[in-house]
Parts: C-alpha cells; sequence; structure tokens
C-alpha cells in the first residue's frame, strides 16, 4: 500500500473496432477517451516528490501520441491485440512503468474512460 499517490489525467481522440466482437463495438467507431494515472510510493524522492507532475504529463503525453486522432487497430501493440479500453489501460500502466526511469514511484492504477459512465481500470500486480 502506497502512503503518497499523485495523479495526472489527460485525454486523446481515437477510433478503433473490436476484433471477434458482436454488436456495435465490432464496427469502427470512435473515443474521446480521458486517461487518469495514479502513481505511489512508500517515500519520497530527493526533492519531496512522488514523481514530478509536468514530468509525468509529458511522459504520458508522448506514450499515448501515436494513438491521438489514429486508428487504434494500425498502432502497435494493437495491431495484433484486441483493443479494447482493458488492454489499452494495462498498456499504459506498463509502458509507462518503463519510461518513467528510476526512483520511488510505481504505477498504481490507470483508468480509461471511454465515456463519462465507463472505464475500464487497470492496477498492476504488486510484485
Amino acid at each position: 500500500m502506497s502512503r503518497f499517490e499523485v495523479q495526472v489525467e489527460t485525454s486523446i481522440s481515437t477510433a478503433h473496432n473490436l476484433r471477434s466482437y458482436r454488436g456495435g463495438c465490432e464496427g469502427l467507431h470512435g473515443h474521446n477517451y480521458k486517461v487518469l494515472v495514479t502513481l505511489g510510493s512508500e517515500g519520497l524522492d530527493s526533492d519531496g516528490l512522488v514523481y514530478d507532475f509536468k514530468d509525468l504529463k509529458v511522459v504520458l503525453r508522448e506514450l499515448l501520441k501515436p494513438f491521438d486522432h489514429a486508428y487504434m487497430n494500425e498502432v502497435p501493440p494493437f495491431t495484433e491485440l484486441n483493443p479494447s479500453a482493458e488492454n489499452f489501460a494495462r498498456y499504459i500502466g506498463d509502458e509507462l512503468l518503463e519510461r518513467m526511469g528510476p526512483g520511488p514511484a510505481r504505477v498504481v492504477e490507470v483508468r480509461v474512460f471511454e465515456t463519462d459512465s465507463y472505464c475500464a481500470i487497470y492496477r498492476p500486480l504488486a510484485g
């Protein structure tokens, strides 16, 4: 359990279609995704931070840039992986951890909102 947490929110617009899905989402459609990332740590870095908000926003925007105003099914890893909100949340969480660099922060949770009412949540397992 984290003693400290920080959150950053951003948004992108992208289109996708779900493979092997029977229903409306099988066809091409788009979302204005809201992405909410929570980082946590037991302690703080030498500046007294979990992770600098500005730096997190930069890392997150760079990670999401290939998907913004694009067809998600044509952007790796979703050329093979089904581009569900759940898979997108996991991709964001796993990629963030790799890109953040050393420090006390870890990804606690990623929420990907397809609408104001629906979101997928990914919480990496502690290990």
